[in-house]
C-alpha cells in the first residue's frame, strides 16, 4: 500500500478519491475503534481534508509549530493538516480515548501542586464518594519535551504492579488535548515533609521504614522494574504512617541481568555507576535507599548536591561514606553495605537485606508490618507547622483553577471545600512523571539536584 509515486498517473475525480478513501481505510479502522494516524492520512491529502471537515468543522487545533515539527509534520504543511485522530492515536493504547466524564461525575476539591508537566488536582468521585489525585498533562508538553515513550512506560509499569508499599495507579485516559493519570490520594503527605519537621528519626522508626522500602524494591526488581528515583519526596504516607513508593516517571522495565545507561534521577541519591553513564542495574536503587536511610537517621545527607553529575561523580568517588559513631553497629553496617561503590559487592537483594543484624526480630510479613501505626508520623501530622513544611517555601494559589477547562473534564471549584489543600501542597502529593532528557545538559529540578541527562 504505497503512495502514488508516478507523476503521469491519471488522478481520479476529487470527489471519488475522497469517497473511496473514506469508505475504505477510515471505515475499516473506525469499526475497530481506531483513528487514522497522520502518516496514513498524508497518503491521501484530500481524504485528510474531508476528515478534518467532519472532525474539526473547519477549525484548526491550536498546536504550536515546534510541536508539529516534533510530530513529523513538515513546515510546508498547513496547520489544519494536524488532525485530531493522529493526536489521539499516538498516545494509544496506553492512554485509552474516552468520553469526558464531566462535572457530574467529578468535583475538584483543590489544587495540590504543579507537576513536571501540568497541575495535580485533588478530585472527588461523586459516584464512589472517594478522593483521588489526578495529574492533568497537556499533550503538547509531552511532545515538546520528547517524552512520549517515557510517559507511556510510566503507566505500563504502574498498571503491572500491586503491592502494599507501592502507590497504586487507579486509572488513566486521554481526551483531545490532555492526558489524565488518576492515583490514590495520600492525605498524610510525603516523608520529606516529616523529616524536615523532626530533623531525624529514631533507629526504631527507621527500621520500619527500611523494612517497608526494602520489600517494595525487592518486589519491583523481581518483577523486572528499576525505579531510578528513590528519595524521600517520592515516598507517600498512609493514614497510619506507613510508606508508599510513588512516582514512576523515571522507572523502566529491566530484567535481571539487564543494563541501563541513561543518567537520570535526583543527583544527591544517584549511585556512582549512574552518575558515570552506566552500565548500571537494579543495584542503583539500593544505593539510593542507603542514602535515604543515612539522611533519615542522621538528619543530613552524606554530602551536599553538586550542580552537575560530573562534579557529583568526582565527589562520590572520593567520599568515604563513613557512618557517624552515634549509630548502632547493626545500622552502620547496613548503611555501609548499601553504600558500597562497587555494584557487584553492594547489598542489592531483598534476601540479603532481610538477613542484616539490624532487622533481627523484625517481621517482613507485609500484613504484620502494617498492623502497628507509626506513632511519630501520627504525632507530627497534628503539628500546626506541617502545612508550611509541606509547601517547602512555595506559594501556591488557586490561579491554575480559575476558569480552567481541561476538555470540560472537571468543573471549577465553587464550594468552601475548594480551598488550597494546605496539608498536601507538595510536588509529590501524587506521582507525576519527571522528564527524561537523554543527551541533554544536566538540569536542576529540586533542592536535592534532580537531574535528567
Amino acid at each position: 500500500m504505497g503512495a502514488d509515486g508516478s507523476k503521469n498517473r491519471k488522478r481520479p475525480a476529487e470527489g471519488q478519491e475522497d469517497e473511496d478513501f473514506s469508505s475504505g481505510w477510515r471505515g475499516f479502522l473506525s469499526s475497530m475503534g481506531l483513528s487514522i494516524p497522520p502518516g496514513l492520512c498524508r497518503l491521501a491529502p484530500s481524504a485528510l481534508h474531508l476528515g478534518q471537515r467532519r472532525m474539526l468543522q473547519g477549525k484548526a487545533p491550536d498546536i504550536p509549530e515546534h510541536v508539529l515539527r516534533l510530530a513529523g509534520v513538515g513546515p510546508g504543511k498547513l496547520r489544519a493538516e494536524w488532525s485530531l485522530p493522529g493526536f489521539i492515536t499516538m498516545f494509544l493504547p496506553e492512554f485509552p480515548h474516552r468520553t469526558v466524564p464531566g462535572h457530574k461525575h467529578f468535583q475538584v476539591l483543590s489544587y495540590i501542586a504543579k507537576g513536571s508537566f501540568g497541575p495535580i488536582l485533588k478530585v472527588k468521585d461523586k459516584t464512589e464518594q472517594k478522593t483521588y489525585a489526578v495529574k492533568v498533562i497537556p499533550k503538547s508538553e509531552i511532545l515538546r519535551l520528547g517524552v512520549l515513550e517515557q510517559s507511556k512506560e510510566e503507566v505500563i509499569v504502574q498498571r503491572q504492579v500491586r503491592h502494599p508499599f507501592v502507590h497504586d495507579l487507579q486509572d488513566c485516559w486521554q481526551t483531545q488535548r490532555h492526558l489524565y493519570i488518576m492515583c490514590d490520594y495520600c492525605s498524610t503527605g510525603d516523608l520529606y515533609t516529616y523529616w524536615q519537621m523532626i530533623g531525624q528519626f529514631s533507629e526504631d522508626t527507621v527500621r520500619v521504614f527500611a523494612a517497608e522500602l526494602g520489600c517494595a524494591l525487592g518486589f519491583l526488581h523481581d518483577f523486572g522494574i528499576i525505579h531510578r528515583d528513590v528519595k524521600m519526596e517520592n515516598i507517600l504516607l498512609t493514614d497510619n504512617g506507613h510508606l508508599r513508593l510513588a512516582d514512576f516517571g523515571l522507572s523502566r522495565r529491566l530484567e535481571r541481568g539487564g543494563r541501563a545507561f541513561t543518567i537520570c534521577g535526583t543527583i544527591q541519591y544517584m549511585a556512582p555507576e549512574v552518575l558515570s553513564g552506566g552500565p548500571y542495574n537494579h543495584a542503583a536503587d539500593w544505593w539510593s535507599l542507603g542514602i535515604l536511610l543515612f539522611a533519615l537517621v542522621t538528619g543530613k545527607f552524606p554530602m551536599p548536591p553538586e550542580p552537575d553529575h560530573c562534579s557529583m561523580l568526582r565527589k562520590v568517588r572520593s567520599f568515604p561514606y563513613e557512618t557517624p559513631l552515634s549509630l548502632s553497629s547493626p545500622l552502620a553496617l547496613l548503611i555501609t553495605e548499601l553504600l558500597c561503590k562497587t555494584p557487584s559487592r553492594r547489598l542489592r537483594t531483598l534476601d540479603r537485606f532481610k538477613r542484616q543484624t539490624f532487622f533481627r526480630g523484625t517481621t517482613f510479613d507485609l500484613a504484620l508490618l502494617q498492623r502497628q501505626p507509626v506513632e511519630v508520623i501520627l504525632e507530627l501530622r497534628e503539628r500546626p507547622d506541617r502545612a508550611a513544611k509541606a509547601r517547602r517555601g512555595l506559594t501556591l494559589s488557586l490561579q491554575p483553577l480559575k476558569g480552567f477547562d481541561y476538555d470540560s473534564f472537571l468543573s471549577p471549584p465553587t464550594t468552601p471545600d475548594t480551598q488550597l489543600d494546605a496539608n498536601t501542597q507538595t510536588h509529590t502529593a501524587a506521582p507525576f512523571p519527571g522528564p527524561l532528557f537523554p543527551l541533554q545538559p544536566a538540569q536542576e529540578k529540586s533542592p536535592h539536584g534532580e537531574v535528567f541527562v
